[in-house]
């Protein structure tokens, strides 16, 4: 039976991809900082490996120490939704670098790496591969360098690399700063106004079990490889967003438009086009 180690695995999308993969006949490594086997990774197809990533001290055979895994599916990342401190670039980057460097070199031949939209930066419309990275934040920064560390990587040692640029997803378990969990919040006291935005920000908004299954798809075949967008290519204005969401409750509240300014680290208008992602069989 195939064998999968999923890093990151108690995180939001984390727990997702962990219930994905069991739809499927294989065995799964669950690893994350705080993590245990009670719960979520109660399962006798679940084994449960603690490991932090900013503890390691730069020996050992991680391939080994975690059952030498068929297939890796790196979500762990540190600090969100943090994206313009420095400990992006100077902490996360060269933790992340090592570990992943060292279950290659001694021999995973199989890496899903989730990314960002943010590598795309402040270009507007509909976002392909084939675009230029062009990162704003350290967060952006670290995660396009790890890529291109990576990619170096394969001229040395071969491999299957994937890497999962993720736009915008919901749904139950995401933090409470976020725009739903936030808006729900204020439902459920009552409040009679919701302070948002001017919402006519254009997004590519996914259900994270979609999301979660279109990281298991990606990670489970060895055809489509490289830069992939996991993206729902359906623009939509984050104002109609909260409506639309608003209507799935049947519930109303008046919306204070314009009360938070615009991010000043992400375009006006962008999503993602998905043609590579439905590609895959």
């Amino acid at each position: 039976m195939r064998k999968v180690l999923v890093t990151g695995a108690t995180g939001f999308i984390g727990k997702y991809v962990v219930q994905s993969l069991l739809k499927q006949d294989l065995d799964i490594i669950a690893t994350s900082r705080n993590i245990s086997p009670a719960g979520l990774f109660d399962h006798s197809r679940i084994k449960v490996k603690r490991f932090d990533l900013h503890q390691q001290n730069g020996e050992g055979d991680l391939y080994s120490y975690f059952e030498q895994p068929d297939a890796v599916i790196h979500l762990a990342w540190e600090g969100l939704p943090h994206y313009k401190e420095a400990f992006h670039l100077e902490e996360n980057l060269p933790a992340h670098k090592q570990f992943l460097s060292n279950l290659v070199k001694q021999g995973l031949t199989d890496l899903t790496v989730t990314g960002t939209c943010f590598e795309y930066g402040m270009q507007e419309g509909s976002l392909d591969e084939t675009m230029p990275a062009q990162p704003g934040n350290s967060y952006a920064i670290a995660k396009d360098q790890l890529r291109k560390e990576l990619e170096t990587l394969q001229t040395q040692k071969p491999y299957n690399l994937k890497w999962a640029r993720l736009f915008y997803m919901y749904g139950e378990g995401q933090g409470p700063k976020s725009l739903l969990p936030q808006l729900d919040a204020a439902l459920e006291r009552g409040d009679p106004v919701f302070n948002m935005s001017g919402g006519e920000q254009t997004r590519d908004f996914m259900p994270v079990a979609a999301v979660a299954d279109a990281i298991v798809k990606l990670a489970l075949q060895q055809e489509v490889t490289g830069i992939i967008n996991i993206s729902g290519n359906n623009p939509i204005t984050v104002k109609q967003f909260v409506l639309d969401h608003l209507r799935s409750k049947n519930q109303k509240i008046q919306l204070n438009l314009g009360f938070y300014p615009y991010p000043d680290f992400e375009p006006m208008h962008f999503w993602g086009d998905n043609s590579k992602l439905k590609s895959i069989k």
